[in-house]
């Protein structure tokens, strides 16, 4: 890629940074104005500065004709329109952004939702030298009663959460902090997990298994590292263990749809909005930026109940 490129790109991946988006999104829309300056050049377009919409559009079209989802050519408009922005390009502002079809999100009924904790707790409660296992109904406990994303939960401290109030204080996209109620159940075993016999054995090097591995309470030291939930040797838990312990408690509940953390967090706004909670209150809970994002979750109640009254009503 030519020099006026590369140092278009700097400067676009300099700015997205500065914004603090996530690394996530600075990944994604990095890889699409380089793709974007691609597609340029092979229309020789010697200068970043000097690619119009009708560029943009063709670069969006081929996109479409490759098969790519609605959401991908949506994000790649997102994409050329911020680089625009950051580089004063001005005629790539004007970008329409095709509005993708979003499916309505799985939620557990409340009765599978209860089946998979109480699975989890059950489980525990037959292996209590196993610290893991109680980390796992903690996290499942805190997913449902917090709706909190994945990346919420594997960064929060020991000191995000205030016992008293029942409390915890999130960290969110874009870094706003939002601070979100959690019930009795998950403050009992939030404190269960938290006492030097669990932590404390994960911080010690149990990994599981028995055997020479396996630190009793006893000699397990206190804990030295602020994160709230762990993995097997002792460091900040990843998204993807917490994805792999909710796929597999969900597949040992029986008629439970096949979700991920997020589909805890759909399930637990769902559950609020059929419980009658405001949907203001609902989106402050989620840390959603608007309101019309939250509103998804009255047509997700909309739909279960056509479902309902067709299973159950004689004239459906």
């Amino acid at each position: 890629m030519d020099d006026a490129y590369q140092a278009a790109l700097g400067r676009f991946e300099d700015d997205l940074r500065a914004r603090r988006l996530s690394p996530h999104t600075v990944r994604g829309y990095m890889a699409d104005v380089t793709d974007l300056f691609a597609f340029a050049q092979t229309a020789d377009i010697d200068d970043p500065h000097n690619i119009g919409l009708d560029i943009a559009r063709s670069w969006l079209a081929a996109t479409a004709a490759s098969g790519a989802a609605r959401a991908t050519i949506a994000r790649r408009t997102a994409a050329a329109r911020a680089w625009s922005r950051q580089a004063a390009v001005p005629g790539l502002t004007r970008l329409a952004t095709p509005k993708p079809r979003s499916p309505l999100p799985t939620v557990l009924s409340q009765r599978q939702m209860t089946d998979t904790l109480t699975s989890a707790a059950n489980e525990a409660a037959a292996h209590p030298t196993d610290p893991l296992a109680l980390r796992d109904v903690a996290i499942l406990e805190f997913l449902y009663a917090t709706a909190a994303r994945v990346s919420e939960l594997c960064a929060l401290n020991v000191d995000d959460l205030d016992f008293d109030r029942r409390t915890a204080r999130l960290s969110g996209k874009g870094g706003r902090e939002r601070v979100v109620p959690f019930g009795v159940p998950a403050e009992r075993v939030l404190r269960a997990w938290l006492s030097a016999a669990a932590r404390g054995a994960v911080l010690a090097g149990w990994v599981g298994g028995g055997g020479g591995n396996q630190k009793t309470a006893e000699n397990a030291p206190a804990p030295t590292t602020n994160a709230l939930f762990l993995g097997a040797r002792g460091a900040r838990i990843d998204p993807a263990v917490v994805r792999r312990l909710v796929h597999r408690r969900l597949r040992a509940t029986p008629n439970a749809p096949d979700t991920g953390p997020h589909g805890f967090r759909h399930t637990a706004a769902t559950h609020l909005i059929e419980g009658g909670a405001d949907l203001r209150d609902v989106q402050e809970l989620l840390g959603h930026a608007t309101l019309a994002t939250t509103q998804i979750y009255t047509h997700v109640t909309a739909e279960r109940i056509k479902a309902r009254y067709a299973q159950s009503h004689p004239r459906a």
